[in-house]
């Protein structure tokens, strides 16, 4: 049996990007491997969606580069990025409100792979059965709950056929049963083969499905490990709830 390490999936190298004397993110680096999960937190501010941004070209970095399993695609749009294997979710879905669950699944899967409307059915069928939507396929996408709002959202994204699925705060809003049921979604994805990269606040829903933690502070890589080192770390700790509280946590522990 081989012992080699996991091909990367996704590589940040020295990501940079600043508005005017505002620096957005600066340095930032990482590797996820294939098939794995890996989580970004920060306070608000912190940079995380304009990480997202960059990945995914709707922002482009000053300086750094971005490759996807070895393919540096750097300098692709983002809809050559999303041909290549990136997706992505929003923390605010916004579908099509007045087209069917299964529309706006059909829209995602034909444009995002390049097919046509006939060839892309398939793969909006069964990326609304991975996302647990069968049932909704033809409801109104405007009448949804917020859980099947966030279903869709990840249908949607599954539809391109992506290698390196993008979470952004998905479970926000959401209730510690719907909670549940979307962490149970994420894990099957995951099984699927696809790898996550994942920005939440909800630290409970993050934690059971990534391996690795990577914490931004005002655009800067200020930790990255497991998540049990992690969320141990002073640093983390005082970032989350200020140097005050947590001292005070720290001394009644």
């Amino acid at each position: 049996m081989s012992n080699a390490a996991p091909a990367a999936a996704l590589v940040a190298e020295v990501l940079n990007k600043s508005y005017g004397a505002l620096a957005v993110t600066r340095d930032v680096s990482f590797t996820v491997p294939e098939h794995g999960a890996l989580g970004i937190i920060g306070p608000n501010g912190a940079g995380k969606t304009t990480l997202f941004n960059l990945i995914t070209g709707t922002t482009r970095a000053d300086s750094g580069r971005i490759s996807l399993f070895g393919q540096d695609i750097s300098g692709l749009d983002p809809r050559r990025r999303c041909l290549a294997g990136i997706a992505r979710s929003f923390q605010v879905p916004q579908p099509f409100a007045g087209l069917s669950a299964y529309e706006n699944v059909l829209i995602a899967a034909a444009y995002g792979r390049g097919l046509s409307e006939h060839a892309a059915r398939p793969h909006a069928r069964e990326a609304l059965d991975l996302a647990g939507l069968t049932r909704k396929a033809d409801t109104g996408a405007g009448t949804l709950t917020l859980l099947d709002r966030k279903r869709l959202e990840l249908a949607r994204a599954l539809a391109t056929g992506p290698r390196v699925l993008l979470l952004d705060e998905i479970a926000g809003g959401m209730t510690e049963a719907e909670c549940g049921e979307l962490i149970a979604l994420i894990r099957r994805i995951r099984e699927a083969g696809i790898t996550i990269v994942w920005i939440e606040h909800v630290l409970h829903a993050l934690l059971p499905v990534v391996d690795d933690i990577l914490v931004l502070d005002f655009g800067k890589v200020i930790a990255e490990g497991k998540p049990d080192t992690i969320l141990d770390d002073p640093q983390v700790t005082s970032v989350y709830l200020g140097p005050d509280d947590a001292e005070t946590t720290e001394a009644e522990a």
